[in-house]
């Protein structure tokens, strides 16, 4: 049975962030993930959880200046420093809210720059977070973004993130599969998804839904046959969560008739 997991960074938007947890937990979910935790203290967040009986499943690494536009820093030439210091933050955030799952993000990369100079950084920079992340029994994710959504985006494709996920060759180093993000891209998901979900040193370790093209509810409205979709990640005996990374067309709650199934 598939268990899924409010986004709190793009449902909820009308309640004030720390609100948004009570109402997920109202609503039936059980778990959450955002896209950053570090505007609040860690303590004030692991209360929220305690309080409303959610687990944090899930949240990025810092991105840089996002107000300015950036993406993350793992490819990026000469950030390594400010890489690493981000990944000890959120490190610390992670073991303080109980996160076993911790997204690297890989930053943007223009057309006329060096892209194997960009993938070594990467690599480099994988490596080492998925080696102090292993010291907490934390896994590392990485995700194929749409370029419509991020233009300039380094990392698009699904077997792009498995190959680099088996190049470095480590256990707790793993993708996570955006099916809104590669049905964009790609399609052809319930092949991607049988192809890659127990790849060695490498698979699917998070997954995330949307509806297409609108990025709203995951319903009928959407070219994407979710109940299909769910019932083959149960065959394939996908444990993790699924984070409902999407834009309630409406109020939230009102928005929910396509989860009610599955909550049950």
């Amino acid at each position: 049975m598939p268990r899924f997991a409010a986004n709190l960074s793009m449902m909820y938007t009308e309640l004030p962030f720390t609100e948004r947890f009570a109402a997920a937990a109202k609503d039936g979910f059980t778990a959450v993930e955002y896209l950053f935790p570090y505007d609040y203290p860690a303590q004030d967040l692991q209360k929220l959880l305690q309080d409303n009986g959610l687990t944090q499943v899930l949240f990025n690494t810092p991105p840089g200046n996002w107000a300015a536009g950036e993406r993350g820093m793992a490819s990026i030439p000469g950030r390594e420093e400010e890489f690493k210091l981000g990944l000890d933050q959120a490190l610390e955030y992670a073991r303080a809210l109980g996160n076993r799952t911790l997204h690297v993000m890989a930053g943007l990369i223009q057309p006329e720059q060096d892209r194997e100079k960009h993938r070594a950084v990467y690599l480099r920079n994988l490596a080492y977070a998925a080696l102090l992340a292993s010291r907490d029994n934390i896994t590392i994710v990485i995700e194929p973004i749409n370029t419509r959504d991020i233009p300039g985006y380094f990392l698009n494709r699904q077997d792009e993130a498995q190959e680099i996920c088996q190049e470095i060759g480590v256990e707790n180093l793993r993708v996570q599969f955006d099916i809104y993000h590669c049905q964009i891209v790609e399609g052809d998901v319930a092949t991607k998804l049988r192809r890659d979900m127990s790849r060695q040193h490498a698979g699917i370790g998070h997954v995330q839904i949307a509806g297409v093209p609108d990025r709203h509810e995951p319903d009928q409205q959407s070219e994407v046959n979710y109940p299909y979709l769910f019932g083959l990640l149960d065959e394939l005996g996908y444990e993790g969560w699924i984070g409902c990374e999407y834009r309630p067309r409406a109020g939230t709650s009102e928005g929910l008739s396509w989860l009610k199934p599955w909550l049950k």
